[in-house]
């Protein structure tokens, strides 16, 4: 009979781990997807949920709460079952747990999870490790109430997990860790396979490779100069903004280098370090740095570690870089070949910008879709490459007049009456500027919505404060999320701002919302960095 009982509560155990696991990993989307935009770190992941204002301990500590007290309710409501009391109050659990995912799954701004196969095994692993700690949870529960035998504790034995909740973070890092004992060997295989199919097209020769690095406007100029050079070259380069190593091995593995003359590669670092790893990858013949300023500098410490860190592109340059004219000066220290780009006597308008063109002595007058003075410059950085490659500034100048807008980079959308332009992709001090110069040339009324500025260290608070005071004036203001909002909204405020034209939202689609009362014909609304859930 004991035999009976010891199997009985074995395959209880089981299947309500298994019920239990299934039903709880239903909340971990959200972590999963943070975990995923910060390239898999748990480190960073935790230290996301640390920031001021970040509301998902808060919710899991509610869930946590929720699940306790209704478990609770219900196990002494059917106290007249016996043990069995315990086990229909389980109950509560995957009820709140799926409530939890769906308010959940309304809450994300811009990243979703994106289900690629590394995901896909991530969430394997996941769910593996929560049924074996709820299966070793119940195993010591149940023990527990045979040795206690006391009827308050048996009525609610299952009562401690609900803190479950609590363990979310912990849980998905220490899969995360679980996986990459399997992932880390792969992705450095993956990387290496690239680096070989790089090193064979070069030996066959006519192959060229151009670095895009910066603080701002990577991939601007990438999309800029790859629309120039597929006039005369075959072009490839890396789609979106992918700018790490897995994401040049993604572009290089997935085509056959044989049937282009060019690869761009755009260059991202957040640690000094991460441009030579990159640079040991794809050596380039050509490199580009679009300008410096303070992003990222959370994690580099100081401006002079960005410069060193954007620099380390220019020893690994074969032929020459081109430098954007207002940070040239910051690597005059380097022995490679630098040429200087910049664009002269700009004008801007809300169709499009005017600049004059220099290359080689001579000059011509440009005229392009593409918005605000940033814009000139960025072409000017790509005409340098595209001229030293060889194309004429006849050439030149007839693609930068064929240039379509960069997809969330200030990109102008009509839609019924009303101007939309896109920056979502945009999150760092001068791309800000720009895009509130731009907004002011429209007519009719002006509306920014911002989330604020990330990534900018010890001058996150100064530098939205400021950017605060650069939205007094516009017709409304709308601030969304929790995070960054409160420096925003003092600059504005305190420096003239009005309090009945500015709003706030907890996410993008609650300002959408909220667009719906004061957008009419003629207004112009400004998506200024649409922030991703990581912020």
């Amino acid at each position: 009979m004991g035999i009976f009982i010891s199997v009985q509560v074995t395959i209880e155990c089981v299947v309500a781990a298994v019920l239990f696991a299934a039903a709880f990993s239903a909340t971990y989307l959200r972590a999963l997807g943070i975990l995923q935009s910060f390239g898999y770190s748990g480190k960073k992941l935790f230290g996301w949920a640390g920031r001021k204002n970040n509301s998902f301990v808060p919710r899991e500590a509610l869930l946590f709460m929720l699940c306790a007290l209704s478990y609770a309710v219900i196990s002494l409501c059917f106290s007249f079952a016996g043990r069995w009391a315990a086990v229909a109050a389980l109950a509560a659990y995957p009820l709140f747990f799926i409530l939890y995912a769906l308010a959940d799954k309304k809450k994300a701004l811009r990243s979703p999870v994106t289900f690629t196969p590394r995901l896909k095994r991530l969430y394997v692993v996941l769910f593996l490790t929560t049924a074996i700690f709820v299966y070793l949870s119940f195993t010591l529960l149940n023990f527990a109430d045979y040795v206690l035998q006391n009827a308050v504790f048996g009525l609610l034995r299952y009562l401690p997990l609900s803190l479950f909740p609590l363990l979310t973070l912990p849980i998905v890092a220490l899969s995360g860790l679980i996986a990459k004992i399997y992932e880390a060997p792969r992705n450095r295989s993956y990387v290496r396979r690239a680096r070989q199919r790089i090193e064979e097209r070069k030996s066959k020769g006519g192959f060229i490779i151009i670095g895009v690095t910066g603080s701002y406007g990577k991939t601007s100029v990438k999309q800029i100069l790859t629309a120039m050079l597929s006039r005369k070259f075959r072009v490839l380069s890396t789609p979106r903004s992918h700018n790490t190593p897995l994401g040049l091995a993604l572009s290089l593995n997935s085509n056959d280098l044989n049937n282009y003359d060019i690869f761009i590669a755009e260059m991202g670092a957040r640690h000094r370090g991460d441009i030579a790893e990159l640079c040991e990858l794809c050596p380039p013949d050509y490199s580009v740095i679009t300008g410096i300023c303070p992003q990222h500098l959370e994690s580099f410490g100081s401006v002079e570690n960005i410069i060193k860190a954007k620099g380390e592109i220019l020893p690994a340059t074969a032929r020459c870089a081109v430098i954007a004219a207002d940070c040239f000066e910051d690597f005059k220290d380097y022995s490679c070949k630098k040429l200087s780009a910049s664009a002269s006597d700009i004008e801007c308008t809300c169709s499009g910008t005017a600049f004059t063109l220099t290359l080689g002595g001579d000059s011509r007058r440009v005229c392009t879709k593409l918005l605000g003075g940033h814009s000139a410059n960025n072409i000017a950085a790509a005409a340098r490459v595209a001229f030293e490659l060889g194309m004429t500034i006849d050439e030149i100048a007839a693609a930068a007049e064929g240039l379509e807008p960069v997809e969330h980079r200030l990109q102008l959308i009509k839609s019924g009456g009303v101007n939309i332009l896109d920056d979502g992709y945009n999150s760092n001090v001068r791309g800000a500027a720009e895009a509130l110069g731009v907004l002011r040339l429209f007519g009719g009324e002006k509306v920014a919505v911002t989330p604020g500025l990330v990534e900018l260290g010890i001058l996150e608070e100064s530098e939205n404060y400021e950017l605060g005071k650069k939205l007094v004036g516009l017709d409304h203001v709308i601030l969304v999320g929790d995070t960054l909002i409160a420096p925003v909204k003092k600059g504005y405020l305190e420096n003239g701002g009005s309090p009945e034209r500015l709003r706030t939202a907890p996410s993008l689609f609650a300002a959408e919302e909220l667009l719906k009362g004061v957008l009419k014909d003629g207004s112009t609304v400004l998506f200024l960095n649409d922030l991703p859930d990581i912020y």
